[in-house]
């Protein structure tokens, strides 16, 4: 084994605290995820070349001000999915199915049922990314619903953007010292302060994760786009963004230190991720129901 290259910055994780309230880094990163996947749709939604010709017929699938109305939904949606699907698929059936054995269990889930503030407890830790996409998907329906938009299309502008939050959730992460990869010797490892055993190099698969998830997820996608016009078939840009998360988190897992292994090498978040291949390969065959468009020339 050799000894970690990269020192852990040890950043702490509140920004700065006035009496009791604390400004953390992980706030701040879905402020800034949010923020800025609302001003990228935004841009894009003024690049005329994307909407002319069909199926748009020179006209964006929604305004500015509709994707403002929709961040805040959302934003909704993020929260709530990703607290309330932490509680369903870790502390109810990861820490159900292993009989609180889990070392993130806790007691868990008997835990909801003697204390159910424990549901809503976000500041002891515990937010699913699944659950959180659950959330949004659930918000775009509703808000497309209600405001008669074309739902297809705005989930791929969602979609588009998503990688921009991942990114800096999986930044935050890191500032945070958790989700820390395995025991590692490669010369890029991590010690992380709050793994145990302490002063083992690690991989840093929140970095990992940073950069599939979010850096590469999002120029796949940006030429995918720009250079093959996938958003003319509404469902595209979607069915990509979940395929490749879906793939990226399933092989991120193998040097991720899961806590929630289900069977061997097998963890929840790789049992999660079979779901979202599933639907990629819906909205993949929905979408090429759709006859190939080419933008006005």
């Amino acid at each position: 084994m050799v000894p970690a290259v990269l020192p852990f910055p040890n950043i702490d994780p509140v920004i700065f605290q006035i009496g009791p309230l604390a400004i953390r880094w992980y706030a701040l990163a879905y402020i800034a995820g949010l923020l800025l996947g609302w001003n990228f749709i935004v841009r894009r939604l003024k690049d005329a070349a994307l909407w002319n010709g069909q199926p748009f017929k020179g006209k964006a699938p929604a305004t500015p001000d509709n994707i403002g109305d929709l961040f805040v939904w959302i934003t909704l949606g993020v929260i709530l999915g990703g607290r309330f699907g932490f509680v369903l698929f870790y502390g109810i059936g990861y820490c159900g199915f292993s009989g609180g054995a889990g070392p993130s269990c806790e007691g868990l889930p008997g835990a909801y049922l003697t204390n159910p503030l424990k549901i809503i407890a976000a500041w002891e830790g515990g937010m699913s990314f699944h659950g959180g996409l659950l959330g949004v998907i659930i918000a775009t329906i509703l808000f497309c619903r209600r405001h008669k938009l074309n739902l297809l299309a705005v989930s791929d502008l969602v979609a588009a953007a998503a990688p921009i939050g991942l990114f800096f959730g999986r930044i935050a992460n890191f500032i945070n010292s958790e989700l820390w990869g395995k025991v590692s010797d490669v010369p890029w490892a991590v010690i992380f302060p709050n793994a145990q055993p302490f002063g083992v190099p690690r991989h840093p698969s929140q970095i990992y994760e940073a950069l599939m998830e979010g850096v590469l997820l999002f120029i796949i996608l940006r030429i995918a786009v720009k250079r093959f016009q996938i958003h003319r078939r509404p469902g595209m840009v979607t069915a990509l963004f979940l395929a490749l998360y879906g793939l990226f988190r399933f092989l991120v897992e193998f040097v991720r230190d899961s806590e929630s292994v289900i069977y061997g090498w097998f963890s929840m978040g790789q049992l999660l991720s079979l779901p979202m291949l599933t639907a990629a390969a819906l909205f993949y065959w929905y979408a090429l129901r759709t006859p190939a468009a080419k933008p006005a020339k």
